[in-house]
């Protein structure tokens, strides 16, 4: 459904952010892409959507094909309508708003007002906080109610993919737990298809079927979510996980820094 073929991202014509990025979202898998702060992946969800321009970005090589079509160089409102919808990171609600004017936000480029209103009560059944804090100002929300008004308001576009920023930043474990159950929900019952942007490597590794993991713009490792969380090296650097006792030394550390590079 979705692919990224050799994407590289320039921004300001001199800052090469993504060097080369290949992967794919197959349709109606959830597919996750961790790695550390700095590594490219809110910029690989922006070359997607078609956000990257305002932050002076562009997709200088590669291609990325969604349904066939090529939308690398496609306006954000062209890539909403096509069925690719963003959630920001940062929960960026409109403040002033109600929840459900927030809600109808999401779906203003749609033609269907049955189908709108039938898509609000879709999304007040899989939030139904939502639905007891309608009239409420967004800006009051607490940070998970924040975080369902995101998700609901992409729902209300109709997606095909979601792109999915985050979603756990700042939430309480159980506030994660009851999203991150949400958006598997969705998946199944809407068959809606999802790229999971997530520093959380263990809980995306739960949810997704496929994963890759991106260090310093480049996709340096992908297979299985198993396979990935099976793997030594994503235990102890991403996981938190090493061997009983296991004592290293310097030696072993610089060793893993050369490995860490995977690729060269």
């Amino acid at each position: 459904m979705l692919q990224l073929n050799n994407v590289e991202v320039m921004y300001q014509g001199t800052i090469l952010v993504l060097k080369g990025v290949s992967m794919e979202v197959p349709q109606g898998a959830i597919v996750t892409l961790i790695g550390a702060n700095g590594a490219g992946k809110t910029t690989t969800l922006k070359s997607i959507s078609g956000l990257l321009a305002v932050e002076e970005g562009e997709v200088s090589d590669g291609s990325i094909v969604f349904d066939g079509q090529r939308i690398d160089h496609a306006e954000p409102s062209d890539v909403v309508r096509m069925g690719i919808l963003q959630v920001m990171e940062g929960r960026r609600v409109l403040e002033h708003l109600t929840v459900e004017q927030n809600l109808k936000v999401g779906g203003h480029l749609r033609h269907d007002p049955q189908g709108i209103k039938d898509d609000l009560e879709m999304v007040y059944d899989y939030f139904p906080p939502l639905k007891r804090l309608r009239n409420k100002i967004s800006g009051w929300l607490s940070g998970g109610e924040q975080q369902m008004l995101v998700i609901g308001r992409a729902l209300m576009a109709k997606p095909k993919v979601t792109l999915l920023d985050e979603p756990s930043l700042g939430l309480s474990p159980i506030l994660v737990r009851e999203i991150f159950h949400i958006l598997r929900r969705l998946n199944s019952e809407e068959k809606i298809s999802m790229l999971l942007v997530e520093q959380n490597a263990r809980i995306a590794l739960q949810l997704a079927q496929y994963g890759y993991v991106l260090e310093n713009g480049r996709v340096v490792l992908d297979g299985p979510s198993p396979k990935l969380r099976d793997n030594e090296d994503i235990k102890e650097f991403y996981l938190g996980l090493s061997r009983a006792g296991e004592r290293k030394s310097y030696k072993v550390i610089k060793h893993y820094k050369r490995r860490k590079r995977w690729l060269g």
